[in-house]
């Protein structure tokens, strides 16, 4: 027994001192931020957020959905400016620093565009957890079909993930992904946002359905990257490319798998704009008998205009 709790504490000690040297390699510029220091935060949000996942459907069983609109606009358009203004910080520094769109290392200096990038990629990261909003109107509304494996994946790693990233990478080929994704979500939380005044304004947003192309455009170059980054010996840490590609594979597989089933199982029903993960998406439905009226109580309010065949 006592040589089980030695080796036990043996193991504990010697992965504390790894955590500790890990540290040690963390990136200087954003030491002290919010959030940044410690994994505990966002570990702790995570697990919170899971535990209302599993919670808020059943609260929500015997009890109206909540008509949200009112809150759905505000929010989504909030969210896209802010998105906006991550990808524009990125995009302005990135371009006046000249970085490569191919392997960009990522170097502790304390230039003003530099710094910029780090903190714009903070804000990226920080948007994650605002994302969390996404998952509770959902359950607030009683959408527990959009409340997928695919979504929930999608929040909780991403907040997850982008703390290594702000923590040890927040400039570099870093800025890259954070950047393609913001200027996606600007598109995405824009219609969701507007999507919620009706039919006479949705008309106009040509964009929704090359939300899905965009995302999925995305994910591969993305996978790409890494994986070049692999091949040309990209000064960028190396377990960094490979999670990327594993977390791309992911989102490819799990998605496709998704488009795949429900495309199937709908038959003449087409998912334009479905999104990977985030925001209050619609289905658009091209079946001519549904009415404007049946839409709207199947989607909590938020109507979707009619197409034709």
């Amino acid at each position: 027994m006592a040589t089980i709790i030695n080796s036990t504490n043996t193991i504990v000690g010697q992965a504390y001192e790894y955590y500790l040297w890990t540290l040690s390699l963390s990136d200087s510029r954003t030491r002290g931020w919010m959030f940044v220091d410690s994994p505990a935060p966002t570990i702790l949000y995570t697990l919170l957020y899971l535990f209302l996942v599993w919670l808020g459907p059943r609260l929500m069983k015997n009890r109206k959905p909540f008509k949200l609109g009112y809150i759905l606009i505000p929010y989504n358009l909030y969210m896209a400016a802010l998105n906006g203004y991550i990808a524009f910080q990125l995009l302005t520094a990135s371009t006046r620093l000249r970085y490569s769109y191919i392997c960009e290392p990522c170097r502790q200096k304390y230039h003003p565009d530099e710094l910029q990038i780090a903190n714009a990629v903070w804000w990226y990261y920080f948007s994650k957890l605002l994302e969390f909003c996404d998952t509770f109107f959902f359950i607030l509304r009683k959408k527990n079909n959009q409340l997928t494996f695919l979504h929930v994946y999608h929040h909780s790693t991403m907040w997850c993930l982008w703390w290594i990233g702000i923590k040890w990478v927040p400039s570099g080929s870093t800025f890259l992904p954070a950047m393609v994704n913001s200027a996606i979500h600007v598109l995405m939380y824009s219609y969701y946002g507007l999507s919620v005044l009706g039919p006479n304004v949705q008309k106009y947003l040509w964009w929704k359905k090359y939300l899905t192309i965009l995302q999925m455009i995305q994910f591969t170059c993305a996978l790409v990257l890494g994986a070049n980054g692999i091949r040309t010996g990209c000064d960028f840490p190396l377990w960094m490319h490979y999670t990327l590609i594993i977390y791309m594979m992911s989102f490819i597989v799990l998605f496709g798998n998704f488009y795949v089933k429900a495309y199937i199982e709908k038959g003449s029903q087409v998912f334009f704009g479905m999104d990977v993960g985030c925001g209050q998406g619609n289905t658009y439905i091209e079946k001519e008998e549904k009415t404007c009226q049946e839409q709207e109580e199947l989607y909590g309010g938020i109507q979707s205009e009619k197409k034709m065949m």
